[in-house]
């Protein structure tokens, strides 16, 4: 493992609301030189594939006020304050789509944007699921889409889903499916 070649002389909170944080932190880069570098402090993202029996999945369709655009994405949300990711897969795969599973699988962690934010994110596939009755944030508006599996990852393939944690979420689940002799082509 290398060394890290940062030093952090100072930090300072910038920005902070339920969501994120934002800090700025004086450094001295790996050159040498004095610099600074501003960090977006998140809670850990989470992701769910939710496969059905005849593995078709849910995609939840929304508005990102971020992009100015509409988003068709796995379900996705965040971690509470002390929660452990995969209760928090639970409370937000309930939430945005009413689905509930008994089978949860952890497909991994991933950095959704390094350079600027700590933010990790983790997926999970969710079988032997069963509906329930949604209940979304107040601040999202969501439309849920049930589709073939494949057809999912078909859409990532061909570029019409945009969201990383959505594209890295589908093709882990692709593999663990094809790996563990679960997918029907």
């Amino acid at each position: 493992m290398m060394k890290n070649p940062w030093k952090t002389l100072s930090s300072k909170e910038i920005y902070k609301n339920q969501w994120l944080r934002l800090r700025e932190d004086q450094v001295i880069t790996p050159s040498g030189h004095n610099g600074i570098y501003g960090v977006v402090e998140a809670k850990p993202a989470i992701a769910i594939v939710p496969l059905s029996e005849n593995q078709d999945t849910y995609l939840v369709g929304q508005y990102r006020y971020t992009l100015d655009e509409y988003s068709w994405e796995v379900p996705e949300g965040g971690a509470l304050d002390g929660e452990h990711t995969l209760s928090g897969a639970k409370r937000e795969l309930k939430e945005e789509t009413g689905l509930t599973a008994r089978t949860w699988t952890y497909l991994g962690e991933l950095y959704t944007s390094n350079s600027f934010t700590n933010e990790r994110g983790y997926v999970y596939l969710a079988e032997d699921i069963f509906d329930g009755v949604s209940n979304p944030d107040s601040t999202e508006q969501l439309r849920i889409k049930k589709i073939p599996f494949l057809q999912a990852w078909q859409l990532v393939l061909e570029g019409s889903i945009k969201d990383a944690l959505s594209i890295v979420s589908i093709l882990r689940a692709y593999e663990y499916l094809k790996k563990s002799q679960k997918l029907n082509n």
